[in-house]
């Protein structure tokens, strides 16, 4: 009789004192194979990339790269356990989304109820973690930058610096600076994350970074397009001009 497989497991978290208990805590389980350890997001990103782990245990607070953004930036297949001492909105996301969440500190117990959830396979559905993100996000806290990986690469877009986000089908492209960056994600998605008081929506296509408007023409009846500072022009529907209005009197 085979012996059955071991889950491959990447370990993700800042702190080398936190990866050294967790590795004494999964040396007890006999199917848990530690293929990587990762200090920060960047190199989990890369090592999760290159490894295709069965497992990763996540921390969210990390400097530079965040647990959110690394999840975002990974391709669907590892199991995730968030690993966390984030407040009671997180938590309130991992309950209903995440496949389980390791609340800091925890003991043994606690972890060997996590893996056999993750045994089990008892995940919840997927979430987009844009999605996830935000139902984490305390009220009134918004996105500061954007990700977007390019191969081996990881570009970090501060909102700031933004011109306008452009849905292509499954993608967004992400004008900024006079550069492209194309990320694999639906435009309301990206949108979500950001501060209403800065990015509108002027078009089932387009959000706009207010800050770049240098004005509005009307070129046709109800219709309008937005002049941005450096002359390029996207279309305003009725409704975009309308959310456009009210920030602008606002």
């Amino acid at each position: 009789m085979n012996a059955p497989a071991k889950l491959r497991t990447v370990l993700v978290d800042d702190e080398a004192p936190a990866r050294a208990l967790m590795r004494e805590y999964l040396g007890a389980h006999a199917d848990i194979e530690i293929v990587g350890e990762c200090p920060n997001g960047f190199e989990a990103v890369k090592t999760i990339g290159e490894l295709e782990p069965d497992l990763v245990f996540l921390d969210i607070q990390m400097p530079k790269l965040d647990g959110f953004e690394v999840l975002e930036l990974l391709a669907p297949g590892p199991a995730v356990v968030f690993v966390t001492a984030y407040d009671e909105f997180a938590i309130k996301a991992f309950e209903v989304n995440a496949v389980d969440y390791l609340l800091k500190p925890y003991g043994a117990a606690r972890l060997a109820e996590a893996l056999a959830r993750v045994r089990g396979h008892v995940a919840r559905p997927a979430i987009a973690p844009a999605r996830l993100a935000a139902a984490a996000r305390a009220p009134g806290v918004f996105t500061e930058r954007v990700l977007v990986k390019d191969g081996a690469k990881v570009h970090v877009i501060p909102v700031e610096k933004l011109d306008y986000l452009e849905a292509q089908d499954d993608y967004v492209a992400i004008h900024s600076e006079g550069k492209v960056h194309l990320k694999p994600q639906p435009l309301g998605d990206v949108a979500a994350g950001l501060d209403p008081a800065r990015f509108v929506r002027i078009h089932r296509s387009y959000v706009l970074n207010v800050e770049r408007l240098a004005r509005l023409e009307l070129y046709a009846k109800d219709s309008r397009v937005a002049i941005l500072v450096g002359g390029v022009q996207l279309p305003v529907s009725r409704s975009g001009y309308a959310r456009l209005k009210e920030l602008m009197v606002g």
